[in-house]
């Protein structure tokens, strides 16, 4: 019996050793917590980037997204890391396929090489604002996609006119709700959704 336990102590031991290797390996999007390891150099503890050349634009692009994003929805507390990828492999290295951008929790954000526009960089902002406000799990599971998506496609002030479906409709219901809502019951009412 004392043996048994002994065993199933190594093995549990083994197993939590290996946890974080087998994250790494397998779920690329927990990379944004060291992304040294993708072949990002990060500036600072805000701004990571594959070409460090590019830098002053990164800035731009996050300086102006926390202004604008904190002016339109609301003030982000814990500013998140953004590695922005000049190059598509850089993103894929982050197994994060063929969207634009992500925003991996409240861990931070990644841009990819067609995402270095204003309203992309603000979209994942108010993302990461949402998981501030409304928690990683509600954000998740809870809140409906409509108010999600809707919002940081809305308040983003994205340049397109009309967006591919769903989120063009997202966009209209939230704008709707938006307008009975108002700025300052915006996140009383959405922690109710």
């Amino acid at each position: 019996m004392r043996i048994k336990s002994q065993m199933m102590k190594r093995l549990l031991l083994l197993t939590l050793l290996a946890l974080p290797v087998t994250a790494w390996a397998f779920l690329k999007p927990v990379r944004v917590l060291a992304p040294e390891w993708a072949g990002v150099t990060c500036i600072n503890e805000m701004i990571c980037i594959d070409d460090p050349t590019r830098y002053p634009q990164a800035l731009k692009l996050y300086e102006n997204a926390i202004q604008f994003v904190s002016a339109s929805a609301g003030e982000i507390k814990h500013k998140p890391r953004v590695i922005f990828c000049a190059t598509d492999s850089c993103f894929q290295s982050f197994g994060l396929g063929k969207r634009s951008a992500a925003t991996i929790g409240k861990f931070g954000i990644v841009v990819s090489p067609r995402a270095w526009e204003p309203h992309y960089v603000k979209h994942e902002m108010i993302h990461h604002l949402q998981r501030e406000r409304l928690g990683n799990i509600k954000t998740w599971i809870i809140t409906p996609e409509w108010f999600i998506e809707g919002m940081a496609y809305s308040l983003s002030a994205d340049p397109r006119p009309v967006l591919a479906e769903p989120w063009q409709q997202h966009r209209s219901h939230f704008d709707d709700w938006y307008k009975q809502t108002g700025k300052q019951q915006l996140w009383p009412e959405a922690g109710k959704l």
